[in-house]
């Protein structure tokens, strides 16, 4: 992969590939999963699940060694074991149970995958007797030019019968490299007469193994092709292209325009209004809120906010219900009360923000000192005026407001008018005795 990635772990749609992997088998109801591992790969650990055992394999010496490595964990297992590449992705539940099912079904040793169309070009071929018996996987290498009894392709899935396959793994021959492969089992199987049935892909692109970029992007392409045609059949429209992470959830008569990136375990409500240009991570969307060429990273927002074009709600922002938060208006680590609004040109950072606030353009919450970070308050119904800077820890109290341009370093009494530099309360503008 020419990558400090290791391949399995190369992320496709917001999950690993062998996390993929894994889902699959836990969607095909399978319980008892081992993973067969290099040594040092505790961080496979987390990706796979606490319910997947771990299993080293010290040397990597192929495929039907790997297999062995396993029979500590499987050995006792009187069954059948299906075994998945951890580099296949888009392999899927359906399939896994079907191949299952045509294993019971026919009674075999051994089940394989294939497909009659090749998704790449290196994979192994299936080679057939004349009476249609499968006889053995020929490694690509060895297919000769026009060889038509081997165009159909393995893809790397196995069903094998328990305890035939872990005597069988005994009887391998090493190839010239020293490794032993799976595919081996398959002459094997032949040869002892046993019956080797086999399940043909509807779809081939799901046996596309992924050994460099290109076949990552390929990967990666039909992967967000199930995704977004999975929202379309649930009521949301997606113009493409638009990046949607597996672990995304949306909500119907929702739209997601072009260029538009939705990430991790971002949740967004119906009847929205998302992109385009926008990027939203690990947020949570409640209904009817429009979200316009902008950013918005780990964030709350309640129903019916609008943001953008151009703004950046930064992570541990939360924004109440009818908040609209214009051009070029940056918030992090603060509440938004309901009703409030930020037309353009503000920056409000570790700030409390109460309901029906108006924040005039330019506006800057001055909430690091060099050394540490303070807040700002601004309570219900107060104005602040174009370019107020106002510098933390400051509070300013329900019904005041900021003239342009003022430079707040004290706290501002309710319904109180301030201006200047710094700023001070006008003779017009002292608050009365009630308050």
């Amino acid at each position: 992969m020419k990558s400090s990635i290791p391949k399995v772990m190369q992320p496709i749609c917001g999950r690993e590939m062998v996390g993929l992997v894994a889902d699959a088998l836990r969607g095909a109801g399978f319980e008892d999963v081992a993973a067969v591992v290099p040594p040092d790969s505790p961080h496979l650990a987390g990706v796979l699940g606490p319910d997947c055992r771990l299993v080293e394999q010290a040397d990597p010496l192929g495929t039907g060694h790997a297999l062995a490595q396993a029979r500590g964990l499987l050995g006792d297992h009187r069954g059948n074991i299906l075994v998945v590449n951890g580099d296949a992705p888009l392999i899927t539940s359906d399939t896994l149970c079907a191949l299952m099912r045509q294993h019971e079904s026919a009674r075999s040793c051994l089940t394989i995958l294939t497909c009659s169309e090749l998704p790449t070009e290196d994979m192994g071929r299936v080679a057939r007797g004349e009476d249609g018996r499968v006889l053995s996987i020929i490694e690509k290498a060895d297919v000769k030019d026009g060889d038509v009894t081997a165009c159909e392709g393995n893809a790397g899935v196995y069903c094998f019968s328990s305890p035939w396959v872990w005597s069988a793994l005994e009887q391998l021959t090493p190839s010239p490299s020293g490794e032993l492969y799976l595919t081996g089992l398959v002459s094997l199987a032949a040869a002892q007469g046993h019956a080797v049935s086999t399940l043909t892909l509807d779809n081939p692109l799901e046996a596309l193994g992924v050994n460099d970029g290109v076949q990552l992007a390929r990967a990666r392409d039909a992967m967000q092709r199930r995704i977004n045609e999975r929202w379309l059949l649930q009521g949301v429209t997606v113009m493409e292209p638009a990046y949607i992470d597996a672990s995304v959830s949306l909500e119907p008569d929702t739209v997601i325009y072009p260029n538009t990136f939705l990430k991790g375990k971002t949740s967004i409500g119906r009847g929205c209004r998302i992109g385009p240009g926008s990027m939203i991570e690990d947020t949570v969307i409640a209904d009817g809120c429009r979200v316009w060429h902008s950013v918005v990273e780990s964030a709350v927002l309640e129903e019916g906010v609008d943001i953008g074009p151009y703004s950046h709600i930064r992570p541990e922002t939360h924004i109440e219900r009818d908040v609209h938060v214009g051009n070029f208006v940056e918030v992090k680590k603060s509440s938004l009360g309901r009703g409030t609004k930020i037309g353009h040109f503000t920056y409000v950072g570790d700030s409390w923000v109460g309901p029906d606030v108006n924040v005039g353009a330019g506006t800057v919450t001055c909430n690091f000192d060099g050394v540490d970070k303070h807040q700002t308050v601004i309570e219900e119904g107060a104005f602040i005026g174009s370019d107020s800077m106002l510098v933390a820890p400051v509070r300013v109290g329900a019904g005041a407001s900021t003239g342009a341009g003022s430079v707040v370093t004290k706290d501002v009494p309710a319904g109180a008018k301030v201006a200047g530099v710094p700023a001070r309360i006008l003779p017009n503008g002292r608050p009365n005795k009630e308050q």
